[in-house]
């Protein structure tokens, strides 16, 4: 038998609600975009939620837009519906990179940005698109923001440089602090998180092969 609180999420699930938010925070629109994948899908609250190790009741939520997933819970979901995070934030039309550039150019001025006010986190994409096997970002947090308190895993490798600020990186339950110059590099199979804890928005170009946007 269903716990109680699955039944009752999934009854919530038969009535969509009103939109939430229509500000510019992307995060507004994930729950609306994440629940019309999965129906789209044809799956139910507790198969995703049992897939991605979430209770129904928090991903019942997060589809409401009533709680904010964290980089670990979101990538979770993600790969159980087979898209990558990015998925969840891109607008209907992407631009593509200029004529004059062709694929090998990203002017300062047209990278393509992931916002999240309500999560502190801007991330700019520095390479054309995601179709090779490179992914390539300019990140900023802003104080306390960061990957949430649980780590998170998947396959490939990464490594960053940090510009402007300090960071707190964990790696396999070990802590390392950086700052400006200090750079990184893991393999991304193994547990890891990070956040700001300094007073001034934390910047760094980290990459990730393969994508994950």
């Amino acid at each position: 038998m269903e716990h109680p609180r699955a039944e009752i999420a999934e009854a919530l699930d038969q009535h969509d609600g009103p939109a939430v938010g229509a500000g510019e925070d992307p995060v507004d629109a994930l729950g609306p975009k994440m629940r019309d994948l999965r129906r789209r899908k044809g799956m139910t609250l507790s198969e995703v939620a049992e897939q991605a190790g979430l209770s129904v009741g928090h991903l019942s939520q997060v589809e409401r837009g009533l709680s904010t997933p964290t980089i670990r819970q979101l990538q979770a979901i993600a790969r159980t519906m087979g898209v990558t995070i990015g998925w969840f934030f891109r607008g209907e039309e992407e631009r593509g990179p200029d004529d004059e550039d062709g694929r090998v150019v990203v002017r300062a001025d047209k990278r393509r940005r992931i916002e999240m006010p309500s999560l502190g986190l801007v991330d700019e994409l520095l390479v054309p698109d995601l179709d090779g096997p490179l992914e390539l970002l300019h990140c900023t947090l802003e104080p306390g923001s960061g990957s949430g308190p649980e780590a998170y895993t998947h396959e490939g490798a990464e490594a960053g440089l940090v510009l402007e600020g300090e960071m707190e990186l964990f790696v396999s339950e070990r802590r390392y602090h950086l700052k400006a110059g200090d750079s990184f590099a893991f393999a991304s199979t193994e547990p890891h998180r990070y956040r700001n804890t300094g007073a001034e928005p934390l910047k760094l170009v980290w990459a990730i092969t393969p994508p994950t946007y």
